[in-house]
């Protein structure tokens, strides 16, 4: 057998050569350090405007930081660093117990007043 004849592929048994297909596995071109979830990781919203401690009578900014149903939304979610997430929950709580924010959607079913001032329940 010659040394051409050695280094030639084989096709009389598998091959185990993947062909056309790429070695990148699932990554589809994003390369080395994609990300798994969503987008760009934002800063902390007080950190940036430099705002101290987050006021409660700002109910607009508080609601961005409550679910719909009345949750705190989680750090990890609304992007605020640890210290002003505190800051939100105390906000929050002081809102709910001056009547600015429900405590649940229950509170907003009843009352109307995050709505147009109907409820879908009928009771006023």
């Amino acid at each position: 057998m010659t040394t051409e004849e050695m280094n030639a592929p084989s096709f009389d048994g598998p091959s185990h050569d993947r062909g056309d297909r790429d070695r990148g596995g699932d990554r589809d071109g994003r390369g080395s350090g994609g990300r798994r979830f969503g987008a760009r990781r934002r800063g902390c919203n007080f950190c940036i405007e430099k705002i101290e401690q987050p006021d409660y009578k700002d109910v607009s900014m508080l609601r961005r930081y409550v679910t719909d149903r009345g949750k705190l939304e989680p750090r990890r979610k609304v992007g605020t660093c640890a210290k002003h997430q505190r800051g939100v929950a105390t906000a929050v709580k002081r809102a709910r117990q001056v009547a600015l924010l429900p405590y649940t959607a229950e509170h907003d079913r009843y009352s109307g007043i995050l709505s147009s001032g109907r409820s879908s329940t009928g009771r006023r």
